[in-house]
């Protein structure tokens, strides 16, 4: 209708806006997959029909990120200013108000959930309000839209049910990564510590190669992760209610977490040849990888630029991972991007480490 398109424009024209015009389903995956913050549906004859207040039906929806709570605040607080804005374009249509007075009296008429007094009263002011709008010097009018309810929704697909439950659902991700990180870090202080102590060496004298010692020191590390990481999620499931309904992609992103964080306890350890310098130069590494990752700060709230720089943290990858194995309702090629991320960045750091810690050997 004239009536939306005007209300699109007026969407448009707000700084805090961005506005993309795109089919419901891509919508409702592209908010789904955290890619979008909301949607809004104008639903089917916008500006036509008869007003929330009146007794019409909604005509605007909103779609929401449950992780993005606050946004939609937001979003209904410009949509309602924009509302009262259009309010003032309208007050010159006379017409269009009458007319819809005389749709409300129908309305009222064929209501059958009223009272006799209540329709009596109603239609007494509807047809007040038509003879009020038909005077030619009157300057106020009230406006098709002025009132405009918002119904606000999650987005979640239907057959799953899926969608955070709970605040923990949300936030639960960030913790496992606080728990790998420290299963990493240590890890990487102990190879240090044992290269100091000599036991790296005395392990050399052996008739095993340095390969099979190292990869000794990741599966231990990767098993470490992988248990203090279903520990948790079994804590969240029996304390928290944090539901593990899609346990296949929930291995994959634990896997995949446990393998980036194995790789990147290695190129930790090599960061310097003592446990103090290694553990402060580590942990200064992690901070920033947490911060920029969302590990400190919800992604939701950092700035569009800081957004950007977040794809170099792995943290966001497992955040993402953990997210759409959860409550995302991740597909599998969906769940696919983050994993192999996660597998590569842990390849490609276990690999640095290696050919770093190598040189001790010379």
């Amino acid at each position: 209708t004239e009536a939306s398109q005007l209300f699109i424009e007026s969407l448009a024209e707000s700084e805090a806006l961005e506005i993309h015009q795109i089919s419901l389903t891509d919508a409702e995956n592209e908010v789904r997959r955290g890619k979008l913050v909301a949607y809004i549906i104008i639903k089917e004859g916008f500006g036509e029909t008869p007003p929330a207040f009146f007794g019409g039906e909604n005509m605007l929806r909103i779609g929401i990120d449950p992780s993005r709570r606050a946004e939609a605040g937001y979003l209904k607080g410009i949509i309602t200013q924009k509302s009262f804005e259009q309010f003032q374009d309208l007050l010159s249509n006379p017409e269009r108000a009458s007319r819809e007075m005389r749709e409300a009296i129908v309305e009222v008429d064929s209501s059958a959930e009223l009272t006799p007094e209540s329709r009596a009263v109603l239609k007494n002011l509807f047809s007040s309000l038509d003879r009020f709008y038909q005077l030619e010097d009157t300057a106020l009018r009230p406006s098709s839209t002025f009132g405009q309810e918002v119904e606000t929704e999650p987005v979640e697909r239907e057959e799953s049910g899926v969608g955070p439950v709970s605040a923990f659902e949300i936030t639960f991700p960030t913790g496992i990564i606080w728990a790998l990180l420290g299963c990493a870090a240590s890890f990487g202080i102990s190879i240090v510590k044992e290269r100091r102590a000599g036991t790296y060496f005395r392990l050399r004298l052996a008739p095993i190669s340095r390969a099979q010692v190292l990869a000794g020191k990741g599966l231990a590390c990767w098993l470490a992760c992988l248990t203090v990481t279903v520990l948790l999620l079994l804590f969240g499931k029996l304390v928290f209610g944090v539901r593990l309904d899609h346990p296949g992609l929930l291995a994959l992103a634990v896997l995949a977490s446990s393998l980036c964080f194995v790789g990147i306890m290695m190129a930790m350890s090599v960061l310097g040849k003592t446990e103090e310098s290694v553990a402060g130069a580590g942990w200064a590494i992690l901070m920033v990888m947490a911060m920029l990752g969302g590990g400190m700060v919800p992604l939701v709230f950092m700035p569009s630029w800081m957004k950007s720089i977040s794809n170099i943290s792995p943290i966001k990858w497992c955040v993402v991972a953990l997210e759409g194995a959860i409550w995302r309702d991740f597909s599998f090629p969906e769940m696919m991007t983050p994993v192999l991320i996660l597998v590569g960045v842990g390849a490609l750091f276990f690999l640095i480490g290696v050919f770093r810690f190598s040189r001790y050997d010379l």
